[in-house]
């Protein structure tokens, strides 16, 4: 049941819907709260799926696919059979054999709908204990987090992975409505007498921007910076072009193959964090990559064991893309103190927002190329 739940939620996601993660949380928990009862088990994953009446059809569609039971698609005969049930069971005609396997296909040819699947009463407080972890799991600071729980998190990155990608594919569909044009619409109504009968709208496009992610891999932002690049690696195809370095002194650039991280050149995990220094060479080696199609988006601490910040070079990054934004895993009271430049980088970001926990990073991300 829990396999053909997944797929049913990712057929709805293809098909346009936006599902969250916590909304697909949701609708498990839903699920093994009420059961299986058809009629309560549809208004259940309607009520946690479905945020715009525009989608029920969508949805009710998708539905019968993966849920129907069996009796919903019965021809002539079978209506007539079921009104003399009542009446008690005819026996078979003389000359007529039982039905077969293949006679209770529909009349297309296809093999009838399957029932739903009963799921043991048993499992249900497991099923719970499961989505509860998961949960959980979405709201444990980074900083907390240790080896084992970063292990945990692998999947839930995969699906977090997966909504991200589903994200970006339906942010690039073409708009069927937009904003009114007034212009063309006034130009249009010369014909009907001024009358705007045939209103015109302006159609958004947007094109596929640049990528460039600069992330922190000193100790005590590394989890974060590793799931920032799990999810951004499969929303590749959704970019013109992405490239991801990571950094402690200088920067490198890395590309994630399966699960391993494979950098350039050395990268020295143990160095001592240096952002001025990483900004100076990114600067002076990766200017030409920089253009007004780019987000240049930074991941880290901002804690700069007091060396020169050197904030000026990200002025210049600034001026010289579409956007700057900084997502910062600390939590919000600590930034700018200590040996934190936070607050000096802070000056030339568009945006710097918390990405402290894994649904932090997701919401962050949505932000960033909601705004792009």
């Amino acid at each position: 049941m829990r396999d053909r739940l997944l797929t049913f939620i990712e057929a709805l996601r293809e098909a346009g819907l936006a599902i969250t993660l916590a909304e697909e949380l949701d609708a498990m928990r839903a699920i093994g709260a009420i059961g299986i009862e058809p009629a309560a088990f549809k208004e259940a994953l309607g009520a946690t799926l479905v945020k715009d009446e525009a989608d029920r059809p969508t949805f009710d569609r998708l539905f019968s696919r993966f849920f129907a039971v069996p009796g919903c698609h019965r021809g002539h005969g079978d209506r007539q059979q079921t009104a003399t049930e009542g009446h008690g069971r005819r026996s078979p005609q003389p000359g007529m054999q039982p039905a077969s396997s293949e006679d209770s296909k529909r009349h297309d040819d296809r093999p009838a709908a399957q029932p739903i699947e009963t799921e043991p009463h048993r499992r249900r407080p497991a099923q719970a204990q499961r989505l509860a972890r998961e949960r959980e799991l979405l709201r444990l600071p980074f900083a907390q987090m240790t080896p084992p729980e970063a292990e945990e998190c692998t999947a839930l990155v995969a699906a977090l992975a997966r909504q991200f990608r589903a994200y970006m594919s339906r942010r690039q569909q073409p708009a069927r409505q937009g904003r009114l044009d007034v212009r063309r619409t006034l130009r249009r109504s010369i014909s009907s007498g001024g009358v705007p009968i045939n209103p015109a709208f302006r159609h958004r496009r947007p094109g596929r921007p640049d990528l460039i992610a600069l992330c922190d891999f000193s100790y005590s932002v590394t989890a974060a910076s590793t799931f920032l690049v799990s999810l951004l690696t499969p929303a590749t195809p959704f970019f013109r072009r992405i490239r991801l370095f990571a950094f402690v002194d200088q920067p490198v650039e890395v590309v994630l193959e399966g699960s391993l991280l494979i950098p350039h050149q050395p990268l020295d995990l143990y160095a001592r964090s240096d952002f001025g220094r990483v900004l100076r060479m990114f600067w002076e080696t990766y200017e030409p990559l920089l253009n007004r199609n780019t987000t240049f988006l930074v991941l880290g601490d901002a804690r700069n064991n007091r060396r020169p910040p050197r904030a000026d070079v990200l002025a210049h990054i600034r001026h010289a893309v579409r956007q700057v934004t900084w997502l910062n895993p600390e939590a919000r009271e600590r930034w700018g103190t200590g040996d934190s430049a936070m607050g000096i980088y802070q000056r030339h970001c568009g945006a710097v927002l918390g990405a402290g926990n894994l649904r932090q990073l997701v919401q962050a991300l949505r932000q960033i190329f909601r705004a792009s």
